[in-house]
């Protein structure tokens, strides 16, 4: 096995945008991929690390850029304006993580029939966004991510949709949760809801410990989310 790792340069518009394409370039391609969205600081280590682990089960995995190459959120107030103009305009949400998937599909190493999305926080939210926009994805797997609708034309759901929530994430409202489920119900889709107990927000992440805030790392929720995430993707893609 050799995990082969590249940089990426694509575009969205007038926007230059790097991704991490990671793959094992001893299994035989194409391979499906599976595209990892990242939190509100950008593209960063915590996401190519998630590419390098997807990559050594087999997929062809690409940690995208939301927010152009080299930009980064180091402080809450710079990522809050990192974010703020895709909160503030989702249909730029939808077409900037398209620009993506079109990016993956468009690879050598890609079976471009076999393709889904992960994103975590900020990321949860672009990728179901990407759903929820009918992009022609089988799957979408949110781990601790933003819930609130898109304000979009609803369109048909045909991405399985896979949430991961923590119970006492402070960032996302019980109300969000119920009304998430009867939108995606409404929309025709196959969707299902994880959600752990005792659990903050940003669970997978070990950096994440700062309670006050709401963000905490939570090992059994990351292990078992983990766990669900590879049985989802073994039912989408394979």
């Amino acid at each position: 096995m050799a995990i082969r790792e590249q940089l990426i340069e694509y575009r969205d518009g007038d926007t230059v945008l790097e991704g991490v394409f990671c793959y094992d370039d001893s299994r035989p391609g194409p391979l499906p991929a599976v595209l990892i969205s990242h939190a509100w600081n950008g593209r960063d280590e915590f996401a190519a690390r998630k590419a390098h682990r997807l990559a050594w089960h087999g997929y062809a995995a690409f940690a995208l850029d939301m927010f152009g190459k080299g930009k980064r959120g180091s402080t809450v107030e710079e990522c809050q304006a990192l974010i703020g103009p895709f909160m503030g305009d989702r249909a730029k949400l939808a077409t900037r993580i398209q620009a993506a998937v079109s990016t993956v599909k468009a690879l050598p190493q890609v079976d471009a029939r076999r393709v889904a999305a992960i994103g975590f926080c900020f990321g949860g939210l672009c990728v179901l966004d990407l759903a929820r926009c009918g992009a022609d994805v089988r799957g979408v797997a949110s781990f601790h991510g933003l819930l609130p609708p898109s304000g979009l034309p609803a369109a048909r759901i045909t991405s399985k949709v896979l949430i991961l929530h923590g119970n006492d994430d402070p960032m996302v409202p019980t109300e969000a949760v119920v009304a998430i489920g009867k939108e995606l119900s409404a929309a025709g889709a196959d969707w299902q809801l994880h959600n752990y107990g005792g659990t903050m927000h940003a669970f997978t992440n070990p950096e994440a410990n700062n309670p006050a805030f709401g963000t905490l790392y939570n090992s059994a929720a990351d292990r078992r989310s983990w766990k669900s995430l590879l049985n989802f993707l073994e039912e989408v893609l394979r």
